[in-house]
């Protein structure tokens, strides 16, 4: 057990899900070294205005974050109310009692949750180095390298504006293609884009019909704007392991296939796999217990999504604003019913991650960049 005790435990990635599982590590007593092949925190994210999702749990995802002992003291705009428009341009109210989620920035800025999660592990002594990207990991580590595929992709600018605060979205496949398109605003700062799980070589005009319906219905004002893109990989493999290792928040597929939400899983995961290293245990159980009714159920919620048609999206919006509290819709919507689990099967076919995983013939092995594991819907 002493001997345990002082291996070191190495872990690839310095996203939340690597940042989560080296400060659970580290609060257990254990020294670890976190490699990020990046020159700082949240390098890809550069400042992206994100939301982190509330509605998965009644429990407050903040509160949820204080009782895994995470810090939380990073800028954010509670979301109660925010617009939506159909492909006409009709507007409709999205209202929540409780925040449906909380708008936060991504990056390496001081005010950003990878900042915070990066101070909260160097206080308890987690070695974190930059420009180091770990090619073998030898001896027990987490892999948390961020997505290995692009099945859906965000594409727009960052900006700053003297708009007030606050959240749009537009359905419209003429936009972002079986997906939506946002902008957020928090603190004098933007973000503006296009998600689409589709139609990737026509981005730029996706991205030019965005801009141009945002100004057009919500006022869109940008200064100084830069474009930025992002991917997201969307999974349910059938184990969450690399070798001997246990793989962590997006290179994992831990994702929200309908909307793209990640952080929540993503921090879920690194403390997954943190504790199945300490306690010496399943960590394949552990997640499919935690994530999978989540992952399962996102996955039938995409499947649908992709048939409705920009009709079909009127016809949802207006269902939805029948409704009182758009957070507790969308957790009855979030959560493994009956009628979903009938769905999953045909969900599983309809939907096909564009990740192909490779075999290894290796023992236990200590590649990072090596992807095991077949997916359930594959």
């Amino acid at each position: 057990m002493r001997e345990m005790q002082d291996t070191t435990i190495q872990i690839a990635g310095a996203g939340p899900a690597g940042l989560a599982a080296a400060i659970t590590l580290a609060r257990a007593g254990r020294h670890v070294i976190v490699h990020e092949a990046h020159r700082e925190v949240g390098y890809r994210f550069q400042r992206d205005l994100q939301g982190l999702e509330n509605w998965s749990t009644r429990q407050d995802v903040l509160t949820v974050l204080r009782e895994l002992v995470f810090a939380t003291d990073f800028k954010m705009l509670p979301c109660r109310q925010g617009i939506a428009f159909d492909a006409w341009g009709e507007a409709y109210t999205i209202h929540s009692g409780g925040p449906l989620f909380y708008m936060l920035e991504r990056g390496p800025g001081p005010d950003t949750l990878d900042t915070a999660l990066l101070n909260q592990a160097l206080e308890l002594d987690v070695e974190v180095r930059f420009n180091s990207r770990l090619l073998h990991m030898d001896g027990p580590g987490i892999l948390a390298t961020g997505p290995k595929a692009a099945d859906a992709i965000a594409v727009g600018y960052h900006f700053d504006t003297t708009m007030k605060d606050g959240f749009w979205v537009i359905c419209d496949d003429n936009l972002a293609p079986r997906g939506y398109a946002y902008l957020l605003v928090m603190g004098g700062k933007g973000t503006v884009k296009s998600c689409m799980f589709t139609g990737f070589k026509q981005e730029a005009l996706y991205v030019q019909r965005t801009v141009e319906a945002f100004r057009r219905l919500a006022g869109l004002e940008m200064i100084n704007a830069r474009p930025h893109g992002g991917v997201g990989n969307f999974r349910i493999p059938v184990t969450a392991r690399s070798g001997a290792h246990p793989v962590a928040g997006e290179q994992a597929g831990f994702q929200d296939t309908l909307w793209g939400f990640g952080m929540r899983a993503a921090i879920t995961s690194g403390v997954l796999a943190a504790r199945s290293l300490l306690d010496g245990d399943n960590y394949d159980l552990r997640w499919h217990q935690a994530l999978g009714p989540l992952l399962t159920t996102a996955v039938v919620n995409r499947a649908l999504y992709s048939l409705l048609g920009n009709r079909g999206y009127r016809w949802f919006l207006r269902h939805r604003e029948r409704r009182a509290d758009v957070r507790e819709f969308l957790y009855r919507h979030y959560h493994l019913s009956l009628s979903k689990r009938l769905l999953a099967p045909w969900a599983r076919r309809r939907y096909r991650s564009q990740r192909k995983d490779e075999s290894c013939n290796h023992v236990d092995c200590p590649c990072v960049w090596c992807r095991h594991g077949e997916e359930v819907h594959a």
